[in-house]
């Protein structure tokens, strides 16, 4: 019944929305304008996001070396790209994966909001009389063919067809308010009082949830304003519900789909433009007499629509001006207000002393990703740097469940010293968990995750990251290949260390002393900040060390069933697990070695396997 809701609904609006262009000539072409606006707008984004590729990325992050210069970037990417939403988005998927620090995320967004006035006073000159149309058409031609070259030519064609657009919308905008708003006046309908105020900044708000874009409700105010609908003030009132509008919008997103930093700065966001607006809300008289004071010093005292420019200017001037020394004190205060996730030290806690929590494990949640999310789409770095912290998410997952299929406590993987007599002890059935259930609740939803996150990805790239994207599947699935051997490894396993007095038992505590061996040098050897030489001579010390018990072992095992000790089913059970543990070293080995594929600095960062915490205590490697 809710899907059949769901679908309803639209439908039903989409039908009204129909009907409704045959009783009126106006309101379609009102509409037709505002849709090409909004495509203009949007082949601009995506124009200027191909063309950048990672150097908007190589910016930003040199841009927040000081306030000021975080500032600049703000209003220059802003009056670029002239989309105040997708300048925030990106500046929280920035923050979110770990590419810049709040303080560096509070001065680009200062600068974002200052920088959408020069969108304004854009749209305010081409609200004048005359038509854009004829600038268009050439336009229209100018970028198709461009789109028949090399990408960065289709690119570019974007760019020029998203100019061309907007300039059709903004004549189609204005025709349709000559048309159909000569029959609406609101010049009188509503008072000058505060709650005919507070209906123009409703109207505003409303808008722009309804266009996801200020600058449409901009262009529709302007529109409105040029056919004399509207009052100067009343436009100004429904410019600051345009301001509110965006930045709530930004919020909401931002708050879903950031990590605490993103939602930080959604907070921040949201702060400025209300807190913004409720000021000049209540300074609207004497900032609606500025404006214009303002604009008759530069010879435009009669024009409204560059009044009403002036005044969306002062708007972000003062929120800039208000916001600007507090920032320190506002990052403080975020950081109490919204403080960092506290990163658990064990990330599968099933185990309780005295309980046994399997039967309890079953209505647990299933493990999901921590670190994708819709914010870090916004471009490849930040996709790459979040597909690289989930990374890091599912390694220290499959350290954890390879070290409980071996019947230990994940203690073991970051103590200073291994507690011999509980590696030593036979599994306990009050806190033994079964890798499989293990695999299903914490490995398979982070994987398949990824998997869809990474195909999720819209965006042209070079070949630098097509080789990261694939150096990263691998690196997944090696890390669920060791997770499956350990698995299979578990069956025997459980089996023979239970029975001490099997010839085996003393076999297989060999070889989980190992694993948990191989583990606990994984772990740390990916914490290890060495030259690339010393730390790939470590790595291979330890694959070596690890290929030499193997041999030893399989000696041991033939010498053995020559003397009689071992029967052949014994003697294959001890060949086949022994084959589950060397895979799992290789897997593991080959995800760190992953992390030098084509010298990629980001990609270095999935080794740390167990986490960087410095909580963590350093072990001691034999």
């Amino acid at each position: 019944m809710g899907k059949l809701k769901s679908f309803l609904l639209p439908v039903l609006a989409l039908a009204i929305l129909a009907s409704s262009f045959w009783y009126s000539a106006g309101w379609l072409q009102l509409c037709a304008g505002l849709a090409l606006f909004l495509f203009g707008m949007q082949c601009l984004e995506e124009g200027l996001k191909q063309l950048a590729g990672g150097r908007l990325e190589q910016l930003l992050e040199r841009s927040t070396a000081t306030p000021f210069k975080g500032f600049l970037f703000g209003v220059g990417g802003t009056m670029v790209l002239q989309s105040t939403t997708l300048m925030s988005l990106l500046t929280i998927a920035f923050i979110s994966t770990g590419l810049i620090q709040l303080a560096g995320g509070i001065s680009i967004l200062l600068g974002i909001n200052l920088g959408t006035s020069g969108g304004i006073w854009l749209l305010a000159a081409a609200g004048q009389n005359f038509s854009l149309s004829p600038l268009a058409l050439p336009l229209l031609v100018f970028g198709v063919l461009a789109g028949f070259n090399g990408p960065n030519s289709k690119a570019a064609g974007r760019i020029v067809l998203g100019i061309a657009f907007i300039f059709l919308g903004i004549d189609e905008i204005k025709g349709g308010f000559n048309a159909f708003g000569s029959s609406i006046d609101l010049t009188e309908q509503m008072g000058e009082g505060l709650l005919g105020q507070l209906a123009f900044v409703a109207i505003g708000l409303a808008l722009t949830a309804v266009l996801q874009s200020s600058h449409a409700t901009l262009m529709l105010i302007l529109a409105a304003l040029a056919g004399g609908q509207i009052e100067l003030w009343q436009g100004m009132a429904i410019a600051i519900g345009g301001n509110v509008g965006s930045s709530v919008t930004t919020a909401i997103v931002g708050w879903l789909g950031g990590n605490r930093g993103g939602q930080r700065l959604a907070l921040v966001h949201a702060l400025f433009n209300t807190i913004t607006g409720i000021i000049t809300l209540l300074l609207l008289s004497p900032l609606a007499w500025l404006s214009q004071w303002l604009m008759a010093v530069l010879g435009a005292g009669s024009n409204t629509l560059l009044q009403l420019a002036m005044f969306q200017t002062l708007f972000n001037l003062i929120g800039v001006l208000l916001f600007w020394p507090w920032q320190r004190q506002l990052e403080v205060w975020l950081c109490r207000f919204l403080p960092d996730r506290q990163e658990p030290k064990v990330l599968i806690a099933d185990v309780q002393t005295g309980q046994r929590a399997v039967v309890e494990q079953r209505v647990l949640s299933e493990t999901r990703a921590r670190y994708l999310n819709d914010a870090a789409l916004a471009t490849v770095d930040t996709a790459s740097r979040a597909v690289v912290q989930e990374l890091q998410h599912l390694g220290r997952l499959s350290l954890e469940v390879i070290c409980h299929a071996l019947y230990q406590p994940v203690e073991q993987l970051f103590s200073i010293k291994v507690d011999e007599a509980r590696l030593n002890a036979r599994p306990n059935d009050s806190d033994c968990l079964d890798a499989e259930e293990l695999y299903q609740r914490h490995i398979k939803g982070v994987y398949s995750d990824l998997l869809g996150f990474m195909s999720r990805l819209d965006a042209s790239m070079d070949e630098e990251h097509q080789q990261f994207w694939m150096t990263c599947q691998v690196v997944a699935l090696q890390l669920v290949d060791a997770v499956k051997d350990a698995k299979h490894l578990q069956k025997n396993l459980g089996r023979y260390l239970r029975d001490d007095r099997a010839h085996v038992h003393t076999h297989y505590l060999e070889m989980r002393s190992h694993v948990l061996w191989v583990l606990r040098q994984i772990r740390e050897i990916g914490r290890l900040d060495l030259p690339d030489d010393v730390w790939r001579s470590r790595l291979d010390w330890m694959e070596g060390q690890a290929a030499k018990f193997d041999a030893d072992f399989r000696h041991r095992i033939f010498s053995e069933v020559r003397n009689q000790q071992l029967d052949n089913l014994q003697a294959s059970s001890l060949m086949n697990d022994l084959g589950y543990s060397s895979r799992i070293t290789q897997s593991l080995r080959n995800v760190m070695q992953l992390g030098l594929v084509g010298e990629n600095e980001l990609l270095r960062e999935v080794r740390r396997l167990g986490g960087d915490d410095d909580d963590f205590p350093l072990i001691q490697l034999r």
